[in-house]
């Protein structure tokens, strides 16, 4: 469980990073055909909080398997 909880938060902290500081979200949102969600996702009241969270969660993984070991 360690390693699925740290694998979901260092990969939900790239994903999000890459959604914050480049245009991959439009991108990847037009492509979908899902573009009118754009003016909701594509803003840092949103992806802030995000990234933010799966920086916690990374955080508490690393805590787990440093207390366990």
């Amino acid at each position: 469980m360690k390693n699925k909880l740290l694998a979901l938060g260092v990969g939900g902290t790239i994903l999000a990073i890459l959604c914050c500081f480049t245009p991959l979200l439009p991108i990847v949102l037009t492509a979908l055909g899902l573009a009118g969600l754009l003016g909701a996702l594509y803003n840092d009241a949103v992806l802030l909080p995000i990234l933010a969270g799966f920086l916690i969660l990374t955080g508490y993984a690393l805590w787990r398997r440093k207390q366990q070991k």
